[in-house]
């Protein structure tokens, strides 16, 4: 298994144009957040607390902590608090009386637009082309300039 830094080397060898990072910087994490949304409106059957039900998000999110944690010792933090962000998110919008999985929906198709786009000015096939995990290992490579800018090691 490779070790988190090269994950970061091989991630970040086709992501170096300003303009996909940026872009990247923008859709990353919309389509974390709307992945965690579709499967935040999947319910399971066992309640929590009084009115609130356990979804397969939560159970989702618990595993990619634990794979994020094997990753770097540091790393899964940031990710975990980014995942609670987005499950908060989800918790709002259906509040709201949106339909969560049509705005996830709306979301999912428009980064996945910039991230094409992106990726056509970079010149480069998107990192999960190669290999299916880099799909999560680019919210991880965005952490990891947060944690660099703050000074937290990986």
């Amino acid at each position: 298994m490779k070790n988190i830094q090269q994950w970061m080397e091989d991630y970040g060898a086709s992501h170096q144009n300003s303009t996909n990072k940026l872009i990247h910087w923008i859709c990353v994490p919309f389509i974390f957040f709307s992945i965690t949304g579709f499967f935040y409106s999947i319910d399971i059957p066992i309640e929590v607390r009084e009115g609130v039900r356990l979804n397969m998000a939560i159970v989702l999110l618990i595993g990619l902590t634990v794979y994020y944690f094997f990753l770097s010792r540091t790393l899964w933090i940031g990710m975990f608090l980014f995942s609670i962000l987005c499950v908060l998110g989800c918790y709002f919008i259906e509040r709201s009386g949106l339909t969560l999985w049509v705005v996830c929906l709306t979301i999912f198709a428009l980064a996945w637009i910039g991230q094409f786009y992106g990726h056509s000015v970079e010149g480069k096939k998107p990192s999960f082309v190669k290999d299916i995990q880099f799909l999560l290992i680019g919210p991880a490579w965005l952490m990891s300039f947060i944690y660099n800018r703050i000074g937290i090691s990986l």
